[in-house]
């Protein structure tokens, strides 16, 4: 009984950061909802662990960690994966902006560099180090 309230409660306080990591922007809508999924689905086993058995046993698992352990590898596999994707199409992304922002440079260095002409300070300000959220 004890670790069933455990588990509620644990699963409850996962439920609560995701929610405020939204609330605050720390973490998109988008990978909010697969934890949210995550510790709704973690509440109702800790509430009801006879589903886990009966699941276990319906898909063939001798054990019920075992159907756990399998779905948590699937699960970071899969996390993993729409990661690498999101991590590529940034870095393709952030490649695009680079270009342009040399191109706006020499554009800039082409116009002058005298007074008035000068290109505006975001033009020179260095985005290898962004200012740091407070």
């Amino acid at each position: 009984m004890v670790l069933r309230i455990v588990g509620i409660v644990v699963a409850a306080l996962l439920v609560a950061v995701v929610l405020r990591l939204v609330a605050r922007g720390r973490l998109d809508l988008r990978y909010a909802t697969l934890w949210l999924g995550v510790g709704t689905v973690l509440v109702v086993v800790a509430a009801w662990p006879r589903l886990l058995e009966w699941l276990a046993e319906v898909l063939g698992f001798e054990v019920p960690a075992n159907l756990l352990l399998t779905t948590a590898f699937v699960l970071l596999f899969l996390i993993s994966l729409q990661l690498s994707a999101e991590l590529t199409r940034v870095e393709a992304r952030m490649q695009r902006l680079t270009e342009e922002l040399v191109l706006l440079r020499a554009e800039a260095d082409e116009r002058g560099s005298g007074g008035e002409n000068e290109a505006p300070s975001a033009l020179n300000r260095d985005f290898r180090h962004p200012p740091e959220d407070d």
